[in-house]
């Protein structure tokens, strides 16, 4: 029995698609400490290079700051920086140049004897051979797969972002979201690369350690928009993106617990670490939570504090792919659902990496008739195989919806810049949610198309997409009291995101990265407008999301109602408040203090919800409590 009539919920959130606002910060910049050096209005922040103020030549126009006219000028902020990240959108004329300088000191005729540049031009008309995005002379973008020197940048006349860090030891330059060079500021790298340049008889060169931001005047026309900066804090952090603290505690839920047959040690004496990939209840009245391990085990014991024993329900350790192998810490065991008539059933359903053959295989199992603990091996049945280009991006989380249809969370297929454009590629069944009808298999296909899902009637589009965009969609649910379906999608290198699903939404990779531009592949015709993340942080805050869980439990109060992830590789937990009418949240809050590389979230028939980590002793599950 379907229950469609929760399945409006999964519709309902509001979401923004229009285009982002210019010339102001998200709510995750304004939180974590980034700044506008223009605001479409107010030229306050500038001044020419050397004077007191600004020259007529440089023009706010349409809320772009322009460079309009003959003897414009080189500009500077005012404010002196010395660590710092800045993140501008420039608009280049055709066959045009400009530059970013950076340190620029003003005790020579020219900025660029002191600060180094990072090129803007117009790379198929310009007539430098340094490209748009290059620090001048010293550092150039690395090579595709082909062997080519990449280039990100979209052509004259249209808008590109430009992201500068530069912090001592910790520099990188960004072009539209693609790195394009990684450096150390002052190291013997950068002083040989120095002393070969046509910038080495100038003896204060990049060497203050501090200065202006400059915007060069090349004598042609150029715009800049969305000009933001953030400073370091002494120690090299950045602050926050949260607006409390909770100050809750993290504790072992079981730490009785033993898992059947598993041993931190394995048969060649190596340290093997239980890593669980989910966590979820039978909902079959027998109080049982079903554990999986991205190593191919699946167990379940007695929802109880002081729970003992458990039961190895499923081991296909020698089905799935080893997620300690080479290249393989985003494959293994990587779902399980449970049917929602497992009661009467016994159903459910695996998603595993294939240990030899590079894809991903959905699959179902039944519970043996003579044991509630124990699958029965030879109910196999193979739902769906997805073809992987790459060992990397995955996904792999899958969940039954409210309406009864299995959801399959896949990411672009791997490697970098989705090299296979499969993320708005409606052809393709990567970089999508999947919507799939488990019980209306027949003779030709082992499971169903939903009538309403949303590309079904759409010509070379696959019908089991019901949203697409997402890169790497590590860890997916939906919330047991409104239906709705949250998403974390792991970035690549300047933003992380949260993202509520709605059918038929696009969720923009590879065009954007969260809300910002990524590459410049040009937009797909024909397809929606890109929805914003409802929240988003960057690479100073986390470097890989892990979605959670709409925490609905009552027993710590603080959390009730609020959407629980994590970074793994910074260890942070936070709790999100959402407005479901105005689409997008309002208060973002630390949980606890200390870092924990979360793995997943599981959750109990309650609401209830746990979040599980990597561990050598075994105690992988953890619970949220008060101090």
């Amino acid at each position: 029995m379907k229950f469609r009539c929760l399945a409006l919920a999964l519709s309902l959130a509001a979401t923004a698609s229009a285009e982002p606002a210019v010339n102001t910060l998200t709510e995750s910049e304004r939180r974590s400490g980034w700044q506008l050096l223009f605001d479409g209005k107010s030229t306050d922040a500038w001044r020419n290079y050397r004077r007191d103020s600004l020259s007529e030549g440089w023009k706010v126009i349409d809320g772009n700051l322009t460079r309009a006219a003959n003897g414009a000028g080189d500009i500077v902020t005012k404010k002196q920086y010395d660590a710092f990240e800045l993140s501008l959108e420039y608009q280049i004329s055709k066959a045009g140049n400009s530059g970013v300088m950076f340190h620029v000191q003003e005790n020579s005729n020219s900025p660029w004897h002191t600060g180094p540049e990072i090129q803007v031009q117009d790379n198929v008309d310009g007539h430098d051979p340094q490209k748009a995005g290059w620090l001048y002379q010293l550092y150039e973008p690395g090579r595709d797969q082909q062997g080519n020197i990449i280039d990100a940048t979209r052509p004259a006349g249209e808008w590109n972002q430009l992201y500068i860090r530069i912090n001592g030891n910790d520099c990188e330059v960004c072009m539209n979201g693609v790195r394009y060079y990684h450096f150390k500021l002052g190291d013997q790298n950068w002083k040989q690369k120095v002393s070969a340049s046509k910038f080495a008889k100038f003896e204060n060169f990049g060497s203050s350690g501090s200065g202006h931001i400059c915007l060069q005047d090349h004598g042609d026309k150029v715009a800049y928009r969305n000009i933001k900066v953030r400073e370091f804090n002494d120690d090299g952090t950045v602050p926050q993106p949260i607006d409390g603290k909770l100050d809750l505690t993290g504790d072992v839920a079981f730490p009785n617990l033993k898992w059947d047959q598993w041993s931190p040690v394995n048969d060649a004496g190596q340290l093997r670490p239980l890593r669980l990939m989910e966590l979820t209840p039978a909902r079959d009245d027998t109080n049982r939570l079903f554990a999986a391990s991205q190593y191919g085990a699946i167990w379940c014991f007695e929802n109880r504090d002081d729970v003992e024993t458990s039961h190895l329900v499923l081991d296909l350790r020698e089905q799935v792919k080893d997620w300690k192998s080479r290249g393989a810490n985003e494959q293994g065991l990587l779902g399980l659902a449970l049917h929602p008539e497992f009661k009467d059933n016994g159903a459910l359903f695996v998603y595993y990496s294939h240990p030899t053959e590079p894809k991903s295989v959905v699959a179902r199992y039944t519970i043996s008739d003579d044991n509630p603990n124990r699958v029965d091996p030879s109910s196999a049945k193979v739902i769906m195989e997805i073809d992987q280009p790459f060992q990397n991006h995955n996904g792999g989380v899958i969940e039954f919806g409210p309406d009864g249809y299995l959801y399959i969370a896949l990411g672009d297929g791997g490697f970098r810049n989705d090299p296979t454009a499969s993320g708005q590629n409606l052809s393709s069944l990567l970089g999508s949610i999947l919507r799939i009808d488990v019980d209306a298999g027949n003779d030709n296909h082992a499971y169903g198309i939903p009538a309403d899902n949303p590309f079904i009637n759409q010509k070379d589009a696959r019908p089991e997409i019901y949203a697409f965009g997402l890169r790497n969609p590590w860890r997916m649910a939906f919330d047991s009291q409104s239906g709705r379906l949250w998403v974390g999608d792991v970035g690549q290198e300047l933003w992380e995101e949260v993202n509520v699903i709605t059918k038929g939404g696009n969720y923009g990779w590879s065009n954007r990265e969260g809300s910002h531009p990524f590459g410049n592949r040009p937009v797909v015709e024909g397809l929606s407008e890109p929805i914003e993340p409802v929240f988003e942080y960057d690479h100073r805050i986390g470097k890989s999301i892990t979605g959670g869980r709409v925490y609905q439990s009552d027993r710590v109060s603080e959390l009730t109602g609020k959407y629980l992830y994590a970074d793994y590789v910074t260890g942070k937990i936070w709790a999100l408040s959402y407005d479901d009418q105005a689409g997008k949240a309002t208060r973002n809050e630390q949980v606890i203090p200390d870092s924990i590389p979360v793995v997943a979230f599981g959750e109990e028939h309650n609401g209830e919800v746990f979040y599980l980590t990597e561990s050598s002793r075994g105690q992988c599950i953890y619970r949220f409590n008060k101090k």
